[in-house]
């Protein structure tokens, strides 16, 4: 019997580790589908060339989709920890959710973790690297040369890292078992860069999210129709349309030696013509939509952004006065066992959409800001370095969103195993 029970439990754990397995895979495959589809719709058309640089854009934009597609993953891990934990609540002995288990979401977490140091250190820098490679002199020109210049990079680029880091531990830490432990890299080195990756993405959220919460309403008002409060929309449609054909009637005239006096009216005539179609496009837009979707969409981006400054302030003064309140280790209630919120699934739903929104106002702050302005992408005309660029951006700033989350906003995290330290959870390697 002991036999048959030992067999049995093999059994299952087999199938589990196939199931979460086939899980993992599908959920990948859906994130790398749509992370293909957003980077082509970026990507230039001109670098699709039928040669040698055809085959490395290819090899650089599967890596930039890989990495993307990795970013995702990270981001919506939160969200689907905490939908997932409210569902077994719900429907604690469903079978049909059975597959939704602890094991499934840690399995998740350890596999973002995993790939982010992946894509952080390994292929977002073979990516670029391998694109702006030429081959050394002397040696026959091909892809073989290049990946042979590009692993000597890597190995360079390693070393390079290998050394800033044991500086930085001698200033810091310089301890005898501090050094040693530097010898073991997957179990402290690694996890030691990610930490110091995450302290800067951290870092950089603190500094886009704020600039992004003040910009959101600009972009909203950007993308959506305006109300029309005592205005005329045919008037000025009329005079717009004026001013663009006496532009074009003194771009026709102009003769082409003056290339200067050319450039600037064909710019100022492609000003105009895009405040035509903004004009238009709001004299096409139904009633509901110019006096309903606008207001409202203005005061729910008020209300969250009031909730998400209301709560960094309540959780920074409950740091600063109370010390239990500091992010630990301490063993967690497990997923399904209790909610993550007071308020049982509105509070859950509230926390998921507050995420949603401090990563969108990261992202929109990220790109407002005057340093990364170069940084966005414009449809059908963005280089593939550019791309391995705002790639290697967002998985810095998705990396480091649970532990901001965490640190600055009490929403809880299911992505470490119970009793498990900060620094050695797979969503907390930044050391407090």
């Amino acid at each position: 019997m002991e036999g048959q029970d030992e067999v049995s439990a093999r059994e299952q754990h087999f199938h589990s580790q196939v199931r979460e397995s086939t899980i993992c895979f599908l959920l990948f495959a859906v994130l790398y589908v749509v992370s293909y589809f957003i980077i082509t719709r970026y990507k230039r058309k001109s670098d699709e060339q039928e040669d040698e640089d055809a085959i490395v854009n290819r090899i650089s934009l599967c890596l930039s989709t890989f990495t993307l597609a990795v970013s995702a993953g990270a981001v919506l891990l939160l969200p689907f920890s905490i939908i997932s934990n409210e569902i077994l609540l719900s429907f604690p002995h469903n079978y049909y959710i059975q597959w939704l288990n602890g094991s499934l979401i840690h399995g998740l977490w350890n596999l973002a973790s995993l790939f982010s140091n992946l894509c952080l250190f390994v292929l977002m820098p073979f990516a670029f690297f391998f694109l702006e490679s030429e081959g050394f002199a002397g040696l026959k020109k091909g892809i073989r040369a290049r990946i042979l210049e590009t692993l000597v990079m890597l190995i360079l680029l390693a070393l390079l890292i290998l050394g800033i880091v044991w500086v930085a531990s001698a200033l810091i830490d310089n301890d005898a078992a501090s050094m040693e432990s530097l010898y073991d890299l997957w179990e402290f080195y690694l996890p030691y860069l990610y930490s110091c990756i995450s302290l800067m993405g951290c870092l950089l959220l603190l500094l886009c999210t704020p600039v992004g919460l003040s910009r959101m309403f600009t972009v909203m008002g950007q993308l959506l129709v305006k109300p029309t409060i005592l205005e005329d929309l045919d008037e000025q449609i009329y005079i717009i349309t004026l001013e663009e054909e006496a532009l074009q009637r003194r771009l026709n005239g102009l003769s082409s030696s003056v290339e200067c006096n050319i450039m600037e009216l064909e710019q100022e005539l492609e000003n105009v013509k895009t405040l035509k179609t903004k004009l238009e496009r709001r004299k096409k837009a139904s009633a509901w939509e110019r006096n309903l979707v606008y207001p409202a969409v203005m005061v729910l981006l008020l209300i969250e952004t009031f909730i998400s400054v209301l709560l960094v302030a309540c959780n920074i003064l409950c740091l600063l006065v109370d010390e239990t309140a500091m992010p630990k280790g301490t063993r967690g209630p497990g997923i399904g066992n209790a909610s993550l919120s007071a308020f049982g699934f509105v509070g859950a739903a509230l926390e998921i959409i507050l995420i949603f929104y401090l990563m969108v106002s990261s992202v929109v702050g990220f790109y407002s800001l005057r340093f990364f302005g170069n940084f966005i992408p414009k449809k059908d005309d963005t280089t593939m370095t550019k791309i391995i660029g705002n790639c290697v951006s967002i998985l810095v700033l998705s990396s480091a969103l649970p532990v901001m989350s965490r640190t600055l906003a009490n929403l809880h995290l299911l992505g470490r195993k119970r009793g498990q330290r900060p620094q050695e959870s797979t969503v907390g390697r930044l050391r407090a």
